[in-house]
């Protein structure tokens, strides 16, 4: 199957899948964070705990001043939580700078480079919250895009920039397809394409992982 075709297989066969990432844009910016190394569940759980003690309206203020202990101890289902509340901080010390404005935000030049710069946020997250919660035509490269990549077209790419020039070369640079784009990968991902794949229920039936036993990912 032709890469410029995926998308159309994906979304004929999962439907309208929309924005896919849940919540708003606060809470985007607080679980693309939550959510490395770590499943959605464990996310949920987490924010469950943080909105026992604030609401949507004050997320990221409330989160600021919570001294770094306290928030670790919220975030613990989690995982990861005293890394992952120090990178919370981080996150929230640089959006301080701007009163936590998020359209004053977006209209930074050179955005994903100074997130980037930001101690724990890697392309992955930035990127994240720069296609989720600034809108901005970039595509997500996650583990479960090596995997099909890999798996469907033996593409075994792991650098980031290359995954994502490949994806730059074939579909135009929009935000709602990327948004939608991601999320059928994801979705793929976990019905199918699993780590322990499902290939006989599989509708990518001669895919190179399915006729060739000698590929693992």
């Amino acid at each position: 199957m032709n890469f410029e075709r995926l998308y159309d297989v994906l979304k004929a066969t999962y439907g309208n899948l929309g924005k896919w990432w849940p919540g708003d844009k606060e809470e985007i910016l607080i679980t693309a964070v939550l959510t490395q190394s770590t499943n959605w569940k464990n996310v949920e759980y987490a924010m469950e705990n943080i909105y026992k003690l604030t609401n949507k309206e004050r997320l990221l203020d409330f989160l600021y001043k919570l001294p770094k202990d306290e928030l670790a101890n919220l975030i613990k289902p989690a995982g990861f939580f005293n890394i992952k509340a120090q990178r919370l901080k981080n996150l929230l010390e640089f959006f301080k700078k701007y009163n936590f404005d998020l359209d004053t935000i977006s209209r930074e030049e050179n955005l994903r480079d100074k997130l980037l710069k930001i101690k724990g946020i890697g392309k992955e997250t930035a990127d994240s919250i720069l296609l989720y919660v600034f809108e901005k035509p970039v595509f997500v490269v996650d583990a479960y895009t090596k995997r099909i990549l890999n798996r469907i077209y033996n593409l075994k790419l792991e650098d980031y920039d290359e995954i994502q020039e490949l994806f730059y070369k074939y579909y135009p640079k929009d935000v709602q397809l990327y948004q939608e784009f991601h999320g059928l990968i994801v979705e793929h991902a976990k019905r199918y394409c699993r780590k322990k794949p499902l290939c006989d229920s599989c509708f990518f039936h001669k895919c190179a992982y399915f006729t060739s036993p000698f590929l693992t990912y």
